[in-house]
């Protein structure tokens, strides 16, 4: 179990709610196949599970999501066939990934398109992720809790690679957003994640910007294990404004 919640990342951050059991929650409508494919790719962008790791075997993840494991079979085959995973037969065989991030992008003609849908993706995540932090900070955060917090700031700021620094940005406001114990909360900031880092893959990076985005990450942080609401609210208004300044000069 240990070994489990190490290499799925935070592991248990509420008791109930983890960054797996976000991602990977059950599936409650009629389109249940793509429904699973979703979540699974998911899983894969936002770094829940990492290039090189193998996903949970077919029975844990079918229990997860609460599809059969012939649904799940034909999901898998479909992420098989993007180019996501690898499977293979045999012993010790079973499903690996091979997503390392999107394609270079071919331009920005496709997101200016989307205009629109974007720009709603960035006000509201400047209404849902700064009330993430702050009920975050409100709350009596378990020691582990604190660990896993500051755990997840580290690998922003120790992030080797452009990628692997996108992915571990996520993956730390996916955390605070657990941290506020909502799970509303939680399904909404996944859903801005996914939107911004499709366009942020679409802009240069530039190093200025990361540094401030690192600052800024330390005072969201800072502000939470200090239990100060109001200053992690304000610390995330500041980091979700210079965001969207960024991306609407950049897309235009």
């Amino acid at each position: 179990m240990i070994r489990e919640r190490e290499r799925l990342g935070e592991g248990e951050l509420d008791g109930e709610l983890s960054l797996t059991d976000v991602i990977l929650r059950p599936v409650h409508n009629r389109n249940t196949f793509e429904s699973t494919v979703e979540r699974l790719a998911n899983a894969l962008r936002l770094g829940v599970f990492r290039t090189g790791e193998r996903l949970p075997p077919e029975r844990e993840l079918a229990a997860r999501l609460r599809v059969s494991r012939a649904t799940l079979r034909e999901a898998i085959g479909a992420l098989r066939e993007a180019g996501m995973i690898e499977v293979h037969r045999g012993r010790g065989g079973g499903a690996v990934v091979t997503y390392s991030g999107p394609p270079p992008p071919r331009g920005t003609q496709a997101l200016r398109r989307r205009g629109a849908e974007l720009r709603d993706a960035l006000d509201f995540r400047a209404v849902v992720e700064p009330g993430a932090a702050y009920l975050a900070a409100r709350r009596d955060l378990s020691a582990d809790q604190r660990a896993a917090l500051v755990a997840a700031l580290e690998r922003v700021s120790n992030a080797p690679d452009d990628a692997s620094h996108r992915t571990a940005d996520s993956r730390l406001h996916l955390t605070i957003a657990t941290l506020s114990g909502s799970r509303m909360l939680v399904d909404a900031v996944t859903e801005v994640q996914i939107l911004l880092h499709e366009m942020l893959t679409s802009i240069p990076v530039l190093q200025r910007n990361i540094a401030h985005s690192h600052a800024q990450h330390s005072r969201i942080v800072n502000a939470i294990l200090a239990g100060d609401a109001p200053g992690a609210r304000r610390a995330m208004e500041e980091h979700c404004a210079a965001t969207s300044a960024l991306l609407r000069g950049l897309l235009g």
